[in-house]
């Protein structure tokens, strides 16, 4: 498996490690320049590492449960930079309780930084059910 296969297969544990309320692993497989971007599924254009991971301890602070797993996963990779696009499927739970099945696209880029590839930019499909719990 490669480093950037690696990176991918780190930034869905940590994403579903938010869904049980824990930041730590997000915080250590983003980029921590100021250059990265988040377009959540809360929507808006979030840039920089300090508003990106203050999105992902909006959704933590939810405590949603579940899980999701990319699927249809396609990559390109140069030396320094990665990219993979995937559908995004799973299972979480509303604040009510209610149980909601994302289903959205999204896509991941990943900058070589040092030995390591972080995310420098996430972007997906708007999720107008997970808005209204994190506004």
């Amino acid at each position: 498996m490669s480093t950037l296969n690696i990176a991918i297969a780190n930034f869905y544990i940590a994403h579903n490690e938010i869904f049980a309320g824990n930041l730590a692993p997000m915080k250590e497989i983003w980029s921590h320049a100021d250059d990265v971007t988040y377009m959540s599924p809360i929507g808006g254009i979030l840039v920089g590492y300090e508003a990106a991971i203050n999105s992902w301890r909006k959704q933590a602070e939810l405590k949603l449960g579940g899980h999701v797993d990319p699927i249809d996963m396609q990559i390109v990779q140069s030396e320094d930079i990665g990219v993979c696009y995937n559908y995004v499927r799973g299972t979480n739970y509303v604040v009510d309780g209610k149980e909601v099945h994302p289903n959205i696209r999204a896509t991941t880029v990943y900058r070589k930084e040092g030995d390591s590839w972080k995310v420098i930019s996430h972007h997906t499909d708007l999720m107008h059910w997970l808005e209204e719990e994190v506004v």
